[in-house]
């Protein structure tokens, strides 16, 4: 039984004292009016320390200048449940804390002041440190027994300066793997160089890959440095190579035979000392078998082939790739969130991902856009994670995608009487790409185009 002498003021006091959270009060001028022993232990201040102070000035936090949860309950009376932020505790360290804020009204509904509770997180901060560097190779984050494997072997492969084919669908982190490879590498002090193969028309290419002297064509005022050059000494990357042309495809066969090339213009040969990775999204042993790819370059690149999973492949990787993608656009927009609902996890889980580890990305950082609570939830994901569900599988997404561009090209090339060159000018692009597209595609042309009169029957 109490002992009715204690007064139901020294009661509260005990009880608090008697919790692990730490917890204070204040009145309506944000002077702090009493402080639990949990708030002292966490902070690193004594009780005497704080009475009377403003709580901005003990605590520092994250959100005290725009955003205290303190000031909006008194100002609205709105409380704030489980909210994730950063203080500054007596000795000037960060410690991670959850917080939750109310009004603190008297008998007549009058706000007298507030009241807010904050839990230590620091040793869940220091487990989700360790996990996260457990399941961590450098900037590639997974646990999956596959890409372990291929975490086994990369230190070996960056040693040495065999030319690596990183094959995997688009947005499974190829050029993340090739960044890696370099930076274990004895080049790790010189230029990392891309370039998207894909993304070129063979004219632009050849100029960009091998440079050119000025005087080599139109409008080549002055010479360039191609990003062979640029990449002396350290590790060019060659993205899609399983695009380019089978003309291009020669010359890139010389190169990399013998690390010899001409910039265009010029006729004294000169010799690269460059580490080449090449990546392509497609099977190129069956572009091989189609004749579209060349067999000698197909050996040349295919020294040491790392193939990377899809996402759907490695679904388990999904919680920490999300958590990943939570925290580094908590850095970038200055939010708190803490992570997903249940519910979103289990859609998430769920997803085929079509665009894999990049599409993923997109998705938290379309969230972050709409949410404004502590933890993402439903009505913050994208629509069409919700919408043909049958139609989220990789194989019908591409072939959907191939369809709308084949419908596009056709429909072009039928407005211009099937002049394939005013039919690039028309969807700007180049010309020798619209070739490619239309073989890609099967698309099926007259014999006779544009600049000649088609024949009827």
């Amino acid at each position: 039984m109490v002992n009715s002498k204690i007064s139901c003021k020294k009661i509260t006091e005990i009880i608090l004292d008697n919790i692990t959270d730490g917890v204070f009060t204040i009145d309506r001028d944000f002077n702090i009016t009493s402080f639990n022993k949990a708030g002292c232990r966490i902070t690193g201040y004594s009780n005497d320390q704080v009475i009377g102070q403003k709580c901005y000035d003990i605590f520092k936090s994250s959100i005290c200048e725009n955003h205290c949860v303190l000031k909006r309950a008194l100002r609205t009376g709105e409380n704030t449940l489980s909210k994730s932020i950063f203080i500054i505790n007596k000795k000037g360290e960060r410690i991670p804390v959850n917080i939750s804020a109310a009004a603190l009204k008297d008998k007549s509904g009058k706000t007298i002041g507030g009241v807010e509770t904050f839990r230590d997180l620091s040793a869940e901060d220091e487990l989700r440190k360790i996990i996260e560097k457990k399941y961590s190779f450098h900037d590639i984050i997974s646990k999956n027994p596959r890409m372990w494997r291929l975490f086994d072997i990369v230190p070996q492969i960056a040693e040495s300066n065999s030319t690596v084919l990183l094959e995997g669908e688009s947005g499974t982190g190829k050029e993340l793997f090739a960044r890696v490879i370099h930076q274990l590498s004895p080049r790790a002090n010189k230029n990392f160089v891309a370039i998207n193969c894909g993304a070129l028309p063979d004219t632009l290419l050849e100029s960009e890959l091998f440079g050119y002297k000025a005087g080599a064509f139109t409008d080549a005022r002055q010479d360039k440095i191609g990003r062979i050059a640029l990449s002396e000494g350290g590790t060019l990357f060659l993205d899609e190579i399983g695009d380019i042309s089978p003309a291009f495809q020669v010359r890139l066969l010389r190169f990399l035979q013998d690390k010899t090339y001409e910039p265009l213009g010029s006729v004294k040969t000169l010799t690269a000392n460059v580490r080449v990775i090449a990546a392509t999204n497609k099977n190129l042993e069956q572009l091989v078998e189609q004749g579209t790819f060349r067999k000698d370059l197909y050996y040349r690149i295919n020294i040491i082939k790392l193939e990377i999973p899809p996402l759907r492949d490695r679904k388990e990787d999904i919680p920490l790739l999300a958590n990943h993608f939570i925290k580094k656009f908590n850095h970038l927009q200055a939010k708190n969130i803490e992570g997903v609902s249940n519910d979103v996890l289990e859609i998430l889980m769920h997803h085929s991902y079509p665009g894999n580890v990049r599409e993923l990305e997109n998705i938290i950082e379309h969230a972050f856009v709409l949410c404004s609570d502590a933890v993402i939830q439903r009505k913050h994901l994208p629509i069409y994670l919700f919408e043909n569900k049958h139609n989220n599988d990789s194989e019908n997404y591409h072939q959907k995608l191939e369809d709308i561009e084949a419908e596009l090209i056709i429909r072009t090339l039928r407005e211009h009487q099937w002049n394939r060159q005013s039919a690039a000018r028309a969807l700007n692009i180049h010309k020798t790409t619209l070739f490619r597209k239309i073989k890609r595609l099967g698309i099926e042309l007259p014999k006779t185009d544009g600049r000649h009169k088609l024949r009827i029957g």
